[in-house]
């Protein structure tokens, strides 16, 4: 396998990584305007993600800064031509970013309820944004020959891509059902249930007509076999409606895990059906952008392989334990023995030394 293949499926698990873990801090974003039914369960819903949506991000930054390293004329086509588009995604992000730590400001429940739409805005708006510009890259833009960007903001809009940002806010509402049966008591967590299985149904249609309609377009845009994209595709279907299954058996881990899998696997199979193109040119098929075509030099690709080896897993690990530490449920019991617990010196033992 090239190197040029091992950076393709890297940013690809990247990207997959991103929509599982900022997908369901998305997802309670898109829900908070209709789980709540007091000031304090929306409080309990910002704190279910309040420890985690900001190290979520990072896998956007990982994904990003290992396109421009790996495939530099891949990142500046698709930089220039959905320009508009990514600061629209920015715009959002911000947006949420100052929700967080402008919400508890103030008392006064207007400002408050300000603040809980702009996040709800700025979620709804990034996951459909993503959704459309992922899908734009295996249905095709228009490049020329040269493999630089020939078209305008509106040519990043089909049925086809409009239907996957659809899809993608409806499965990351899902996503973030799921996770709230997790990490919230009471009501609120019966709320959740009650969301989760109102969703699933949907979601499951949405994301399968979704993931046939995408191995149908790289078949017919991207030159493509049926059976590479095809088999993320079934597993995607099949997690979903397992997801479904799970809801309503009340196995709430189970459920959060196949909406997590059905999540990576919709991205796996628009990446399958994009290899090896990176950035399919349309009308002229030509003109796209390949692995070879768009990827840095080899001693390059190289030189980053070693830094991946060495980076990759430490923020892996430390984001697992992030989670591990934060892993209570909001407003319930504190588990026995936390790793911070754990380190602490017992009451009845003398400090150390």
């Amino acid at each position: 396998m090239s190197l040029q293949t091992v950076w393709f499926v890297l940013i690809a698990i990247l990207w997959g990584g991103y929509f599982l873990l900022e997908g369901f801090d998305f997802g309670v974003g898109v829900l908070l305007p209709f789980l709540p039914r007091s000031e304090r369960d929306r409080e309990t819903m910002f704190d279910a993600i309040g420890p985690v949506w900001d190290g979520n991000e990072v896998w956007l930054v990982v994904a990003g800064g290992a396109t421009f390293a790996a495939f530099p004329t891949w990142y500046a086509t698709m930089f220039s031509g959905f320009y508009i588009a990514l600061l629209l995604v920015l715009v959002c992000l911000m947006v949420r970013v100052v929700s967080f730590e402008w919400r508890s400001k103030r008392e006064d429940s207007r400002w408050r309820a300000i603040w809980q739409w702009a996040n709800t805005v700025g979620s709804v708006g990034a996951a459909f944004v993503w959704g459309v510009a992922l899908a734009n890259l295996v249905q095709g833009v228009p490049l020329d020959s040269s493999g630089d960007w020939a078209g305008n903001f509106w040519d990043l809009f089909s049925l086809y891509t409009v239907f996957a940002g659809l899809v993608t806010v409806l499965l990351f509402a899902f996503h973030g059902a799921t996770y709230l049966t997790l990490r919230t008591t009471g009501e609120l967590c019966e709320r959740a249930v009650n969301a989760a299985r109102r969703l699933a149904i949907p979601a499951a249609i949405g994301v399968a007509g979704f993931l046939a309609w995408t191995v149908a377009v790289a078949v017919d845009n991207n030159a493509r076999g049926v059976l590479g994209p095809l088999v993320p595709a079934a597993l995607g279907g099949l997690a979903l409606v397992l997801a479904l299954v799970f809801v309503n058996a009340r196995r709430s881990g189970w459920a959060f895990a196949m909406t997590g899998l059905g999540t990576v696997l919709m991205v796996a199979t628009i990446f399958t059906g994009l290899y090896p193109r990176v950035l399919v040119s349309s009308p002229t098929f030509a003109n796209s952008l390949t692995t070879a075509n768009a990827s840095s030099s080899h001693y390059a690709l190289e030189v980053m392989t070693i830094v991946a080896l060495i980076m990759v897993p430490i923020i892996v690990l430390y984001q697992a334990w992030t989670y591990y530490v934060f892993r209570a449920r909001v407003g319930g019991e504190r588990p026995a023995a936390s790793p911070v617990e754990a380190l602490s010196p017992k009451a009845d033992e003398p400090p150390a030394g």
